[in-house]
């Protein structure tokens, strides 16, 4: 720090924030620390009794927080036109999404990143969709100035690929496929067909047919692979997937060919869960067993991985463990999805 007069104060910046009192009116920083002071601001200086200042040195091998916060917003999002910035501040800088998709956060590297000390990035938690305009996280520097070195320490541990990207939630065709003897004789109502329809279309996807067959493991399989045939991108098997006898859905999608990935996952509602990935030359359709908390849950495992699966991610049976931190619904009177803990 340097101490100057505040009449020389044009052109530095600030060291510590500058406090303005106003009797019944108000009492706060009337300027922050890291701001560069100008003409205009230096009678308000004066008015509050700030004869000196103490000023930043520009000094070889240190940065200002604010150019230190421009590394880690590249380190975030590097030169990719789905992302904005605001202007740093303070040595913060806010990032949101300018398109919409699934983030994806490299969370290893992140936390590698935030273990350096000295600097922060806090974000919202990856794997879920976004929208343009929303926030997507903000970097901060702690210190006032920081050393050169330390940042291009930064850089080396996050490497050169950025720590967040989005992915393209692209429209898919999807055949259901509903099992059930009760809804295939007319005893009951289907209750998936709506629930399906409407949580795709939150995506853009949208229910190209749905058939209705009894508890046949063959005739399951048979139509599975039919609408694979048929061009569909998504397949959902809905109903049989119990250990009851009469459900034949995790056998049948076994007999179709598909690779299981997963048969259950820790998550409430939702653990009967199966993924699986039916492949035919190039194609790679993703074949779901849906358990029946899909009818009537508000939020279930289904609409966690959903989103992964419309933006092309091949699941594995490492991502479907992980799901188990976060993974209990709590069932709340007022749904707050996904601004809950549900997934998170």
């Amino acid at each position: 720090m340097k101490l100057i007069r505040t009449v020389d104060a044009a052109g530095h910046v600030l060291c510590h924030d500058i406090t303005q009192i106003i009797p019944g009116e108000k009492k706060g920083p009337v300027f922050r620390k890291g701001h560069i002071v100008t003409e205009e601001d230096i009678p308000v200086l004066l008015s509050v009794g700030k004869e000196h200042l103490y000023i930043w040195e520009k000094r070889e091998g240190i940065l200002h927080e604010d150019e230190a916060a421009e590394i880690l917003r590249q380190i975030c999002m590097g030169d990719s036109a789905d992302f904005t910035a605001s202007d740093p501040s303070e040595g913060k800088i806010t990032i949101k999404a300018a398109v919409s998709g699934l983030l994806k956060i490299d969370s290893g590297r992140l936390f590698e990143l935030n273990s350096l000390g000295e600097m922060m990035i806090a974000s919202i938690k990856g794997n879920f969709p976004v929208k343009a305009g929303d926030q997507i996280a903000a970097t901060r520097i702690i210190p006032l100035v920081i050393e050169e070195e330390k940042m291009q320490r930064a850089r080396e541990t996050a490497g050169k690929e950025p720590l967040f990207r989005i992915l393209p939630i692209r429209a898919k065709r999807a055949g259901i496929i509903t099992t059930g003897n009760e809804v295939y004789e007319g005893r009951i109502k289907d209750a998936f067909g709506p629930v399906l329809r409407s949580k795709l279309a939150e995506y853009g996807a949208r229910v190209s047919e749905q058939v209705f067959l009894p508890d046949d493991k063959e005739r399951i399989t048979q139509e599975i692979l039919r609408l694979e045939e048929s061009g569909m991108e998504l397949i959902l098997v809905s109903g049989g997937m119990s250990v009851d006898p009469d459900d034949q859905t995790p056998g049948a999608i076994r007999a179709s060919g598909a690779e299981i990935v997963s048969y259950g996952a820790p998550v409430l509602p939702g653990a009967m869960f199966l993924v699986s990935f039916l492949k035919k030359g190039d194609r790679r359709v993703p074949v779901l067993g849906l358990p029946g908390c899909i009818m009537y849950a508000k939020r279930t495992v289904f609409d966690l991985m959903l989103p992964r699966i419309l933006a092309g991610e091949e699941l594995t049976a490492a991502d479907m463990a992980r799901t188990g931190e976060g993974g209990l619904c709590l069932g709340c009177e007022v749904c707050t999805f996904p601004h809950c803990g549900f997934g998170r």
